[in-house]
């Protein structure tokens, strides 16, 4: 007896070139990865680029740039591509040609005026009038069966029923013998022999018609999946134009891609348990379709936020000051960003809010908001400012005694440390909050310490007279 083995996964992930990156779609990618990963099989990139009118290279490099930062690209064994759906014409135009040829589609003249002409109704579908016209031009329509149902049997929505009589022959090449999507779909995935189609849930409609052409070109159909739809806070579908959707922004913003990676997963599949922060090698092993809730799945940007900040406090010291590099001014001293970068690491969630954090040390003069001015600056700022201006002339120049030494002074004002170091705050660095006060004083130095406290008096008391 021949021993028989069962096909090598193959999943496949089939974006198309005409934006920006969506978060939903990386996604889709990282479920894919993880199926291609934990069975040692292979995900597939295909560039669905047949849109001429709206495609653009930039947007091929976009997406293949971002799925490299979430750890999906071709240094992998599991990783095969990208192809190109523009490249399979000669495949579509032939699978169109042996569904005429087999009697399973055929041509169509008819426009939309008409089928509404024939039918009476704006809403009608198609009505098969020419099923049987033997027609040699016009649109080719692929035949539907007209009775009973076609089951998709869906590895996270379970058993699905579309009756037939509710589906149209639909188009499947236009009149010039060009593919539409659902038919150009199903040649690509017979082509690189895809075993498994896990994408969007908004797909699932297209499911039976890809379904019947499988089988219509004599092919085993693959094991579907669809995933859920994501959500914002408003629990409605996110959108390009109301959200903000694009990978590459969160990148920009200064998201980790474990972090980003962590929390997308975990859109619609959870681990079990109370365990929400684990590192992808974690994941895989655990990763399972039938575990993904069919639910919308709610994309949560404070939590994500929470997430990287968590990330960015794992970090080694010498990587996040390198993962800090692209966020910082090449002008600005390195050496003395390495004092302060720990005491940023615990106090940022996304590494764009560095700046920020350290500017101060590298200006010749603090950055002035008018807001903390006005917040910080109250009545009294002026005393504390000159009480501490002449304390630092001669105190130990180290954070305990440079603490001690506004703590006294603030005293005989009758002020707590937390209020008399507002205005203290204000004139070193120019926000009301950032890094620990008395810390960064010592590694901006005595003298710029006490020229920041003498322009900050200074304007002070023009303001007052």
């Amino acid at each position: 007896m021949t021993e028989t083995h069962e096909p090598a996964l193959r999943v496949r992930f089939a974006p198309s070139p005409t934006g920006m990156f969506h978060v939903g779609g990386a996604r889709s990618a990282l479920f894919n990865w993880a199926l291609a990963e934990q069975s040692g099989g292979r995900f597939v990139l295909r560039i669905e680029d047949t849109d001429a009118a709206r495609n653009r290279p930039e947007w091929t490099e976009g997406i293949i740039s971002a799925l490299a930062w979430i750890g999906i690209h071709g240094d992998s064994p599991y990783f095969e591509g990208p192809y190109f759906q523009s490249a399979y014409e000669e495949q579509h135009r032939a699978a169109v040609a042996k569904l005429i040829a087999d009697g399973r589609a055929y041509h169509c003249t008819c426009t939309r005026d008409d089928v509404k002409a024939r039918t009476g109704s704006e809403h009608q579908g198609y009505d098969g009038f020419c099923r049987d016209r033997g027609l040699s031009e016009g649109a080719v329509r692929f035949r539907t069966p007209d009775e009973g149902v076609t089951v998709v049997d869906d590895l996270v929505r379970g058993r699905v029923e579309f009756p037939n009589q509710a589906m149209e022959d639909f188009v499947i090449a236009r009149s010039d013998g060009s593919p539409l999507f659902v038919l150009a779909n199903v040649v690509d995935d017979m082509e690189m022999r895809i075993t498994q189609v896990v994408r969007a849930e908004e797909h699932l409609s297209n499911t039976p018609k890809q379904q019947l052409l499988w089988e219509a070109l004599g092919a085993t159909p693959p094991v579907w999946a669809h995933i859920p739809v994501i959500v914002n806070e408003k629990r409605q579908k996110l959108s390009k134009r109301r959200d903000k959707v694009a990978l590459e922004s969160y990148r920009d913003e200064g998201y980790l891609p474990e972090a980003m990676v962590n929390y997308l997963m975990l859109l619609g599949w959870g681990p079990g348990g109370d365990r929400e922060i684990m590192p992808w090698s974690e994941m895989v092993p655990l990763f399972k379709l039938s575990d993904v809730n069919p639910s919308p799945a709610f994309f949560d940007v404070k939590k994500l936020r929470a997430f990287n900040g968590e990330y960015i406090r794992a970090l080694s010291p010498e990587l996040f000051i390198a993962r800090c590099e692209p966020y910082l001014d090449p002008s600005w001293g390195r050496e003395t960003f390495a004092k302060v970068a720990p005491l940023a690491q615990t106090r940022i969630s996304l590494l764009s809010e560095i700046r920020d954090n350290v500017d101060f040390l590298f200006l010749e003069e603090p950055v002035f908001d008018q807001a903390s001015w006005d917040k910080a600056m109250k009545p009294g700022a002026e005393e504390i400012l000159a009480g501490y201006l002449d304390r630092l002339e001669t105190v130990s120049f180290d954070p305990e005694s440079l603490k001690t030494a506004l703590e006294e002074v603030g005293a005989a004002h009758g002020l707590k440390l937390g209020k008399a170091q507002a205005p203290v705050r204000v004139a070193i660095t120019g926000r009301t909050v950032g890094l620990p006060l008395f810390e960064s004083i010592e590694v901006l130095g005595r003298e710029r310490a006490i020229d920041r406290l003498r322009t900050a008096l200074t304007k002070l008391t023009a303001t007052a007279s």
